[in-house]
């Protein structure tokens, strides 16, 4: 088993999601969104770093996946989210978790079936897929698919391992 954190990052709002996972098992274990208030962008960094220092402190994940930097329309808007996620890549680092990085096709792709899909697909499929009876808020749901796109990666990519070195023969 190996408990996955799930990371959106934003300067403004952070999604956090926390699943275990075991082969094609996925649970739920904690998910929330990080409000970085509307203060200076140091002090919102800070933040960042902190909040998701003490959640890896109390949660105790394995491993850490992110999503990268998509292109946006404003670079200044890109230069603040690669900021935000310096700031969650380093919180996981200062703890030694190994970090997965995932484009966001890939993460819609894993959990939604289709690269182009919306939030709310997102956000729908992420409480199906772990059973949860309440609406969860968007970056807290994208922080939970990017959790579960990494198991599903893992998972997978054990299974090709398995079966390559099971069908080797020794002559």
């Amino acid at each position: 088993m190996i408990r996955i954190l799930g990371i959106d990052p934003g300067s403004r709002f952070t999604g956090v999601g926390i699943i275990d996972s075991h082969q094609q098992q996925i649970n739920h274990v904690h998910h929330e969104t990080i409000a970085c208030g509307s203060g200076e962008f140091p002090d919102r960094l800070h933040i960042i770093f902190k909040s998701l220092s003490d959640i890896i402190q109390q949660y105790q994940p394995n491993a850490m996946a992110i999503e990268t930097v998509f292109m946006a329309k404003n670079a200044q808007s890109a230069i603040k989210l690669g900021q935000a996620r310096g700031a969650a890549i380093c919180a996981g680092h200062a703890t030694a978790l190994k970090v997965h990085e995932y484009a966001p096709k890939a993460i819609k792709q894993a959990v939604v079936g289709k690269g182009g899909a919306d939030k709310t697909q997102v956000q729908y499929m992420v409480a199906l897929i772990l059973k949860l009876d309440k609406k969860i808020q968007n970056d807290a749901a994208d922080g939970l698919a990017v959790a579960i796109c990494h198991a599903n990666n893992r998972w997978a990519q054990q299974r090709l391992t398995a079966s390559n070195t099971s069908s080797w023969r020794k002559f």
